[in-house]
């Protein structure tokens, strides 16, 4: 495990703890958390392999929270000194004191034990913001040089984004954590233009809760993907518009990721089931009444929720509240069977405890329910994703993800691609153009009839799913191997757009 770096390790982050504590215990609270972060974000995009942004951003800060006389009272503050951190926790107990006055909903956590001091680092090996940024400048305009070097590619945009995120959480139940991960996300997008019109190909490489190693071979074969993107892109320009119809599906996890994020991920948050993200970002059809009957998929769909998972992008050793994080089953042999829960939540609805679901996107901001790493598990003896595709007589495969849309249950969707190929007689003919493919969540799911094993999974995910008002962004990722679904209904997206 990497050691905390010694310039967040020497805040004074115990004393500024101990001091928001215990003036808020003195001033009546009921549950108090205090939490210092130190949030470093770095993006570089360059344009035809010419450095066009650089960005460098830098936040620190602290929050306090309260539970008093069943309410929330929430403040934050920079001045990192012990007579701040306490007129901060003032504040928070203050405005718990202003607000009880419109509560119609007694506050109450889940219990969770008392963890003493803890300390967790992410898994990576190089932090990337001790590699120079000339270096990273040199190493995507040469990634981008190879695809301009080809004809058949005119313009690439590339860009990197990366985080480093340190979290510092004391409670008055007696659990101090301190905490440290890292994670990034390079792309590259090739531009093709053809008879006057053009398209886009994209490098599938998803973000991932790694170090700067990750550009350098471990985790992603680069070279491979840069050399094959000109030869996809001058295909998918060339290609035929899909015919309209039923087809089996082959669903690469490079685009699978998103369908599990929107259709599974958000709809067994317990929060949106109860209709607490009504007001922006909808509801779910998977409501409690549905949980332990509800046949969501197939026999053979298992979908975890993991907060543990090694390289994930919502991994972390506890959350922000204090919950040591887990694994647990959201779906079990196509059965709902679980949701996503924070403490408030999880004491709502009777659970004794918590699955580590709590994150604030920032030192100003109050932790909501937010998305773990949810994926679908592989099957142990599961065929490989050729072994899936020559199953299939009439068929489509897709790979990566693109434009997307879903109602506000997370019920009716569709989803496009970067590259779609047809199936024939078990074997690819070629690309298609203007492929969207059409369900609804249940009816998809228990469409799927065969898993991947585990060489045909990966990790996909984003850096950016929002929530809340004001809006919060959390990165999240979503495991996934390859799948096959029977007669899904195709659209021809263009012509879809066109009537």
């Amino acid at each position: 495990m990497r050691e905390i770096d010694p310039d967040f390790a020497a805040l004074p982050m115990r004393a500024l703890a101990d001091a928001a504590l215990s003036r808020a215990r003195e001033l009546g609270a009921e549950h108090v958390d205090f939490r210092l972060e130190r949030i470093r974000h770095q993006t570089l995009r360059l344009s035809d392999g010419r450095l066009e942004t650089a960005i460098d951003a830098d936040d620190i800060g602290f929050a306090v929270r309260v539970v008093k006389d069943g309410t929330w009272g929430f403040a934050a503050g920079i001045d990192l000194t012990t007579g701040a951190a306490a007129r901060v926790a003032e504040q928070a107990v203050e405005v718990a004191k202003v607000s009880a006055a419109i509560n119609r909903e007694r506050i109450e956590l889940a219990a969770e034990p008392a963890h003493g001091e803890r300390v967790w680092t992410s898994s990576y090996v190089i932090d990337p913001f001790t590699v120079p940024i000339r270096d990273k400048v040199a190493l995507l305009a040469d990634w981008s040089g190879r695809l301009l070097s080809d004809d058949r590619v005119a313009h690439v945009d590339a860009s990197l984004l990366q985080v480093k995120e340190y979290k510092f959480y004391a409670d008055a139940a007696g659990t101090v954590t301190t905490q440290q991960r890292v994670r990034l996300h390079p792309v590259l997008n090739a531009v093709g233009i053809r008879d006057g019109g053009f398209d886009t190909m994209r490098t599938l490489a998803p973000p991932v809760g790694r170090g700067y190693e990750y550009l350098t071979g471990s985790g992603w074969e680069w070279d491979d993907e840069l050399a094959r993107i000109p030869e996809h892109l001058a295909e998918k320009l060339a290609a035929p518009s899909v015919e309209a119809g039923v087809y089996d599906l082959i669903v690469d996890p490079s685009n699978l990721w998103l369908t599990i994020h929107e259709s599974i991920g958000h709809a067994t948050e317990l929060d949106r089931a109860l209709g607490y993200e009504a007001a922006y970002a909808g509801t779910s059809f998977a409501t409690p009444d549905k949980l332990g009957t509800l046949q969501y998929g197939s026999k053979i769909m298992n979908i975890v929720g993991d907060r543990t998972a090694e390289h994930g992008l919502a991994t972390i050793g506890y959350d922000d509240e204090g919950v040591e994080t887990q694994r647990w089953d959201i779906i079990r042999d196509g059965r709902f069977v679980g949701y996503q829960l924070d403490r408030r939540i999880a004491h709502l609805t009777g659970q004794k405890r918590s699955n580590g679901c709590a994150f604030a996107d920032s030192p100003s901001s109050m932790p909501l329910q937010r998305m773990a790493n949810v994926s679908l598990e592989a099957a142990t003896d599961g065929p490989s994703t050729e072994e899936l595709i020559s199953g299939v007589d009439r068929g489509i495969y897709v790979v990566g993800d693109k434009s997307w849309s879903i109602d506000m249950q997370r019920y009716n969707f569709q989803f496009t691609g970067q590259r779609f190929y047809k199936i024939e007689n078990g074997r690819l003919a070629g690309q298609l153009r203007d492929a969207a493919y059409q369900a609804n969540t249940t009816d998809f799911w228990n469409s799927m009839e065969a898993v991947g094993g585990p060489e045909t999974y990966v990790l996909g995910g984003a850096f950016n799913c929002g929530k809340g008002q004001p809006g919060q962004v959390a990165p999240v990722s979503h495991g996934t191997p390859s799948a096959l679904f029977r007669g899904v209904n195709i659209l021809n997206a263009v012509k879809e757009a066109g009537q």
